[in-house]
């Protein structure tokens, strides 16, 4: 994951509303007008966070196929995945200075 692909997922996720619509898009696929309502947000403000989102890739959409006016917005987990690696190398490299750290310590 490139640090660009990471600042942008923490950009779009430092809005308080998107994280609340990455929660409840974690317990199942919702419409806009849902996600809407559970949030507080108005229908314009949440279809700019979604757009945001679906530009980040952390969200997909669908339509179903009796209606085509509605959309179905779920998660895409392939960004978490990314960063949790991208974390987990930050965190092995830091344990690792630690480790080399205690051992100087320790030697001394």
């Amino acid at each position: 994951m490139t640090e660009a692909s990471v600042d942008r997922f923490f950009e779009v996720l430092a809005d308080p509303t998107r994280r609340q619509v990455v929660r409840l898009l974690g317990e199942g696929p919702q419409r806009a007008g849902q996600l809407a309502t559970a949030t507080g947000a108005s229908a314009p403000a949440m279809s700019r966070h979604l757009k945001i989102l679906l530009e980040a890739g952390l969200v997909a959409d669908e339509r179903v196929p009796d209606d085509a006016r509605v959309r179905l917005f779920h998660l895409n987990p392939e960004p978490v995945v990314a960063v949790q690696a991208w974390l987990d190398q930050v965190q092995a490299h830091w344990r690792d200075q630690l480790d080399a750290f205690k051992r100087h310590v320790e030697a001394r």
